[in-house]
């Protein structure tokens, strides 16, 4: 306890639980839906397009690197989950083929114009997340309350048109719903959210934050609703659980937490076994 106080007598600790607490509700709001969509795996093809982004924004120098993000990542998952049932590869071939290529161009952009002498370094940080906690400030948790209040907003407003949208969107289109119009929401509400775990768990871990806190939620409940609820509530106590150990103990910050998460879903599943 003494070793826990101390560590939370610094603001980055506080920045931190902030933005760690608010990326994983926002995921797991959007994880049930990519989940009963078939597009759990869109998290990990957008945060590789993230990387790559990223990578492009440090060897064009620009000071600040989500003003290259953002725009990129979000026109890849349009592409990904609005047009996916019309183009000749779909599914989890595209988001494959996306994330390959994103992920070479952006480590071979990072080691042909090295921003720095540690490009090995670079790569980890941003592949695992391993110092993201460390290097928070002010204006990352401003962005992360603006971004995560603007999703919470998005998805409470259009909560009966994403449900419907999530288990039949011929029949939304049918009643009047505009499904296209839906797809499109979720997408740039994904692309958001991608871009914001993405400093904290890093491009390779963002998948958890998205399918274990949901998939966990779909062991206990049924309903739309309760599992909705029940994967926010896991995934924030995930979150503030992987901060705190990897404070006290030295681990990673993002494999840490992405472990909370595995290890819940593992409890969950055994006593259902039981």
């Amino acid at each position: 306890m003494d070793k826990l106080s101390y560590y939370l007598s610094f603001p980055f600790v506080w920045y931190a639980l902030i933005v760690g607490i608010l990326t994983s509700l926002c995921a797991s709001l959007l994880g049930v839906t990519l989940v009963m969509k078939r597009f759990s795996f869109i998290g990990d093809g957008l945060s590789h397009v993230a990387f790559g982004a990223m990578a492009t924004a440090a060897v064009l120098n620009v000071t600040n690197d989500l003003l290259v993000i953002f725009p990129v990542t979000i026109i890849a998952a349009i592409l990904l989950l609005k047009n996916g049932q019309n183009t000749k590869v779909k599914g989890d071939a595209a988001i494959g083929m996306i994330s390959v290529s994103a992920l070479a161009i952006g480590y071979l952009l990072m080691n042909i114009f090295p921003s720095s002498a540690n490009v090995s370094g670079d790569v980890c940080t941003t592949l695992f997340g391993s110092s993201a906690m460390i290097t928070l400030n002010m204006s990352d948790v401003i962005i992360c309350l603006i971004m995560s209040a603007a999703v919470i907003v998005l998805y409470v407003m259009n909560y009966a048109k994403i449900f419907a949208v999530t288990f039949d969107e011929s029949f939304s289109k049918a009643v009047g719903v505009k499904a296209d119009r839906m797809n499109l929401i979720i997408a740039v509400v994904t692309a958001v959210v991608i871009v914001l775990a993405m400093r904290l768990v890093g491009s390779l871990l963002i998948t958890a934050l998205v399918i274990f806190p949901a998939m966990t939620a779909m062991r206990l409940y049924k309903s739309y609703f309760s599992v909705t609820v029940c994967a926010c509530v896991i995934s924030m106590v995930c979150a503030l659980a992987g901060i705190l150990v990897s404070l006290l103990a030295g681990t990673p910050t993002g494999a840490t937490i992405a472990a909370a998460n595995i290890a819940v879903y593992l409890a969950v599943t055994l006593i259902r076994r039981k």
